[in-house]
């Protein structure tokens, strides 16, 4: 098989992807920052300039995206300025946020660092926490202990939530409850090649993992086991994004490491059999805020 060709390339580490009906791939660039959208001609233009360390992005109701970083925050596409909805505590192991999510009711899952993935002072890494913003903006932990919090993503039922701990080179499961709460933090999958990074879940309730250093994306049935492997010509796979009009495009994204040069990370477009699941738009009540 002809290995395959990125549709964009020269970033430091690509991730966040969400997909927008109108603005088509979003993406950031969690190095050098800012985030960007793809045209479908494949050319890149800048969505919002400057901010770097965007782990995660969701789609906002009101005609922007939340993004996490340094703080959980809402940003109005056309404008520059943000709006906090949940900000760090380095005070309490809470150094910033990196992947995030949303439910059916609009509420926003967001995995917070307890100390940096990118900084290394030589100390231990410090767990972090699972954090559940509420609609009207009211926040709370509702999972504990994740070494690395990376991909999140529900079953199509929404009884089921995944998570990835890269650290500790596995996806856990919580059952969710209606008020948003989780239940116990059990294991679903662990991975001995490349660690487990952003993840999507397709409309079959098939899960789909990016393995950072394992170069590839690797696709779980929903009892946990490898069904599949899609292989990429960069180690660093660091998310997964299902897009198009028929959400039957995977788009995997990547970072430098492992490769010679700083700006080496690329976005990559494969064409799948089953459709993915649209994340649903944020409804956090920024009026509130």
């Amino acid at each position: 098989m002809e290995p395959m060709r990125p549709v964009a390339d020269g970033y430091g580490l690509i991730e966040g992807p969400v997909w927008h009906p109108t603005l088509g791939l979003i993406f950031s660039d969690v190095i050098n920052g800012g985030v960007f959208h793809l045209d479908p001609t494949d050319r890149a233009h800048v969505v919002f300039p400057y901010r770097r360390g965007i782990g995660g992005m969701v789609l906002h109701e009101q005609n922007g995206l939340v993004v996490s970083g340094r703080n959980i925050a809402y940003k109005e596409f056309g404008q520059e300025s943000s709006l906090v909805i949940l900000d760090s505590d380095p005070d309490n192991d809470n150094v910033g946020y990196n992947d995030i999510t949303a439910d059916s009711q609009g509420r926003i899952y967001a995995g917070s660092l307890g100390s940096s993935p990118v900084f290394d002072d030589g100390r231990e890494p410090t767990a972090g926490n699972l954090h559940l913003i509420d609609v009207d903006g009211t926040s709370r932990i509702v999972a504990e202990d994740i070494l690395l919090t990376n991909g999140l993503g529900f079953s199509p039922d929404g009884t089921t939530l995944y998570h990835s701990d890269s650290r500790r080179g596995h996806v856990v499961k919580y059952a969710t409850k209606p008020n948003g709460e989780l239940g116990p933090k059990k294991l679903f999958a662990q991975f001995s090649s490349g660690a487990p990074d952003g993840l999507a879940v397709a409309q079959d309730g098939s899960i789909w993992v990016a393995l950072a250093g394992g170069g590839g994306v690797c696709t779980l049935s929903p009892a946990g086991e490898q069904t599949g492997f899609i292989p990429i010509p960069l180690p660093m796979c660091t998310s997964v994004c299902f897009g198009g009009d028929d959400m039957k495009t995977l788009y995997i994204v990547t970072g430098s490491d492992g490769v010679d040069g700083n700006d080496r990370g690329a976005i990559f477009r494969h064409t799948v059999s089953v459709p993915g699941l649209a994340v649903p738009a944020a409804r956090i009540d920024i009026l509130r805020i």
